[in-house]
């Protein structure tokens, strides 16, 4: 795995030699940051030597280099699931990558499910906590570079990052949310069972991502921050039919909001 890392490392540094700051990731239907990024150079997952290649729509499978707020940055557009039959290693090999390539900071985005009574649709939802039920994606062989056998979650997501976050908002003036996001495996969305039972444990919001990519995140020691755009309701009286379309478009319409946001963060980390 670390020489695997490192191979793809070395392609990457060969046609980019600047070291990006920060890295970003983003989720489905969330690709319009990408219009806010000065772009240097782009990579297709399909070119980069041991990359997965996503097989998601609304998930363009391409590494992109360039600066946001004056920051040097590379951004996934597109990211990898476990339900997608990749295993939790290739799940975060990107964000390995990152860190090899020098980012301080992980940015991550993604489209969920409200179950909080008090969310409507369209909301943002700033990550505090989360509930893991996936697989943890450290199990495995330990590899010293990547940090501590067994990291600290006491602060899963970077608290000044999440202040910082709260202070733009408020500037701008969009209404945000704090709380708990929680993982499964997916592809299925959930039943009104499931929905109950994620709320009385705890969970403000449901999706199929981000929690491997901040657990690797913090056993490598980088700061994280990470968004959900709530794109549908797992509230009783509320549930409807979901669609992976209209999470792209409920997702599509909100991005503006989180763009912003994410933006002004970039530019003002130190």
């Amino acid at each position: 795995m670390l020489e695997t890392i490192k191979e793809t490392v070395r392609f990457i540094r060969e046609r980019v030699p600047e070291t990006p700051e920060a890295g970003i990731v983003l989720g489905t239907g969330l690709g319009g940051l990408v219009r806010e990024i000065r772009i240097d150079k782009e990579l297709g997952y399909r070119e980069i030597p041991n990359f997965p290649v996503s097989t998601v729509e609304g998930h363009d499978g391409k590494l992109i280099f360039g600066t946001i707020g004056g920051k040097r940055i590379v951004a996934m557009q597109g990211r990898f699931h476990y339900y997608e039959g990749y295993t939790m290693e290739q799940v975060i090999f990107p964000v390995r990558v990152m860190k090899f390539l020098g980012i301080r900071y992980l940015f991550l985005s993604n489209a969920s499910g409200g179950v909080n009574p008090d969310y409507e649709i369209g909301d943002l939802m700033i990550l505090t906590d989360h509930i893991n039920m996936l697989p943890n994606p450290l199990i495995g062989k330990h590899y010293p570079e990547f940090g501590t056998r067994f990291p600290d979650m006491s602060e899963p997501y970077d608290l000044s990052l999440v202040e910082l976050a709260e202070e733009i908002a408020a500037e701008n003036d969009i209404r945000v949310q704090k709380g708990v996001y929680l993982a499964t495996t997916g592809p299925t969305y959930e039943t009104p069972a499931e929905y109950r039972h994620f709320r009385i444990i705890g969970a403000d919001a449901v999706g199929m991502s981000t929690i491997p990519e901040a657990i690797a995140a913090r056993q490598m020691g980088l700061s994280c921050f990470a968004i959900s755009i709530i794109t549908d309701l797992g509230v009783p009286g509320k549930i409807e039919e979901v669609t992976h379309e209209t999470v792209q478009q409920v997702a599509a319409v909100a991005e503006k909001k989180m763009t912003l946001i994410m933006k002004e963060m970039i530019g003002r980390i130190s």
